[in-house]
Formats: structure tokens, sequence, C-alpha cells
């Protein structure tokens, strides 16, 4: 008998649900907030707003089109964090309402666990290759950048984490510097794409270990513009692309060095990477490279799941069903992981 999971998503500004049959998606539904491109990034009290309004809706649609009723359903999986409490709050109360109206089990799901589970997603008629235990992820989003060693479903371990700034918030914070408008990370790939990767030369930081830090290529990313425009105030827009290509060739090769470096040390040879920053052209071209040389298994997600989504809560729920673990109308979001 086939085990069909809700799942919810509100960690940030994207509204989402997806019904899971087994390991197979059937619906997955995203509404988007585009009110804070006005702003030039997130605002959280907007975000829970729109998450009140959005919820309902986008739960109902994914239901309709997975082609059940919502007397199918074994159990709901949501969101607890880490992320924007208020938007959390938002997912997080609703799943425990529809749960209890139900009678089916909550589960609860961590953001950044979903993102690394989203591997194992398939899709009707299409199944994919997926990791196996052991594997490394690097997980890559705008407040995260781990490498995780991923023995099982749920048991995971932090090698390697940023000291400071996330990769993803190093591209934006470029493309604030460059005036682009936000969501700026997806702009600087665009524009990368017809730029000189080696035109400009930006210091990778040097730190021991598995640990990353981006503050300080951020920086120096800041007043390579800001010198350049006291001698040129078009230095931006005519230099534009071959800027973008920089800072993104010196984000990904940081990343890309660290992942080597722990592929070296713990002799695990199954790379996946995970969150918003795996959408990244020049990321998954570097992980294509590599696949290519032989020496390492890598695997890249769909791109629909590599943005925050419901698909992943409601698979790593699957997983959680399977196992008996089951959450409890007591519990409240959290805005950071424990690690």
């Amino acid at each position: 008998m086939p085990t069909y999971i809700l799942g919810i998503e509100s960690s940030c500004d994207d509204t989402s649900a997806a019904v899971i049959r087994d390991n197979v998606i059937l619906s997955n539904i995203i509404a988007n907030q585009q009110v804070h491109s006005l702003y030039g990034g997130v605002v959280p009290e907007l975000a829970s707003r729109a998450h009140q309004q959005n919820i309902i809706p986008v739960i109902h649609e994914a239901i309709k089109r997975a082609g059940i009723s919502k007397n199918d359903l074994h159990a709901v999986a949501f969101t607890r964090g880490p992320g924007l409490l208020g938007s959390l709050l938002v997912g997080t109360s609703f799943a425990k309402a529809f749960a209890y109206a139900m009678e089916i089990p909550l589960i609860e799901i961590d953001h950044m666990q979903a993102h690394i589970l989203a591997h194992f997603i398939q899709n009707e008629n299409n199944s994919k290759p997926v990791p196996r235990f052991p594997f490394l992820c690097l997980t890559v989003s705008g407040g995260h950048t781990q490498i995780v060693q991923v023995n099982d479903y749920f048991t995971m371990q932090v090698i390697g984490r940023t000291i400071d700034d996330a990769a993803g918030e190093a591209f934006d914070k470029a493309a604030k510097i460059m005036g682009l408008p936000y969501p700026g990370g997806p702009l600087v790939d665009k524009y990368a794409k017809d730029g000189n990767p080696l035109a400009f030369k930006f210091a990778r930081p040097v730190i021991p270990g598995l640990d990353y830090s981006f503050s300080g290529l951020k920086t120096s990313f800041l007043y390579f513009v800001r010198d350049r425009l006291k001698e040129n105030v078009d230095f931006i827009e005519q230099n534009r692309d071959d800027l973008c290509a920089s800072i993104q060739y010196a984000i990904v090769g940081t990343l890309m060095e660290k992942l080597m470096l722990a592929v070296k040390q713990t002799g695990i040879n199954q790379v996946a990477i995970a969150g918003g920053v795996s959408a990244n052209s020049a990321l998954r071209k570097a992980m294509t490279d590599l696949q290519d040389t032989g020496r390492v298994e890598t695997f890249i997600p769909e791109f629909s799941y590599s943005t925050d989504n419901a698909a992943m809560i409601a698979i790593a729920g699957y997983y959680r069903f399977l196992s008996g673990e089951f959450g409890n109308l007591s519990m409240s979001p959290y805005s950071r992981s424990a690690d």
C-alpha cells in the first residue's frame, strides 16, 4: 500500500506544498513573493503576512494536482527550521492544525537536511540514480555553507562550515555592489556567462581545515570596485560581465577546493551539492567536470529542487514516516540549527 505525505515549506519567502507517494513526487507547488525586490532583500514581516495569504491555496492546489483527497494522506511533514521565525510559525501552525484535524502524524523536518535528501526524490516514469551512503554533500545557500558527511538518511555530520558569511550571501553582496536588483545571485550567474573569469583576480580566503570564509572576499570585491570607480565612473557598466565572471570564479573555486580536500581526507568519492546556490551554472559545471575525471561520482539536484521547495520536505517526511519518528503539537520552530 503506497504512503502519501504532504510536505509544507515556509522557511523564508516562498510558500510551498508538495505531495509524495512513497519516494515519487506527485505535485510541488511554490508561491513566490515578489514584494521583496522593492527592498533589496527579504522583509520578515512582509514574508510572514504573505505566507498567511498563500498557504491554504498552495496546499489545496498541491493536493488537487496530486490527484488524491486529503483523506488519503498518511502524514504531514513541515519545515521546523532553520529560517525566519515568523515565516516558520505560519507553516508550523498550519501543519499542527491540519494533522490534528485529519488525525494523522505530524513530522518535523530540518530545512538543511531536506535539501540533502532532495537527491532521493524520484519522478513518475523517470527513475534516476541516487547517492549511496556514505556520501559528502556541499550544502550552499544564502544563509549556509557546509560540507556534510551523510551516513544515513538522518545521520549527518557537518565536517566543514563557513566561519562568517555564506557563499550565497557573497553572490548577493557582489550583485548589490554592482547595482543589480535583488535577488542578485542568479543575475551574477547570468552575466558571468558572457564574461572572462580571469579578467580580475580576487584573493581566496586561506582558512585551515574544511571551514570556509567569504567575508574577506566580499570586502576585497567592494574595495576593488570602489577604487576603480574613482578612476572611471562607468567602470561597472563597462566591465559588468567580467566582474560577475571573476567573482563567481573565485567563489566557486573556493567551494570546490574545500570539497576536494574533504574527499581526500574522508576517502569518500560520492559527492553531491544541495541548496539554492546549487542552481548556479558554474558550480554545476564544476561538479560535471569533476565527474568527468572518473575519480569522483557526483550528484547534482534537479534545478526545481535546488531552491526552497516542499518536495524536499515531503521526501524527508517519507523517510521519517518509515522510521516512525513523529512530532507533537508542542513543537516550536527554530531559527538556527543546533550545530
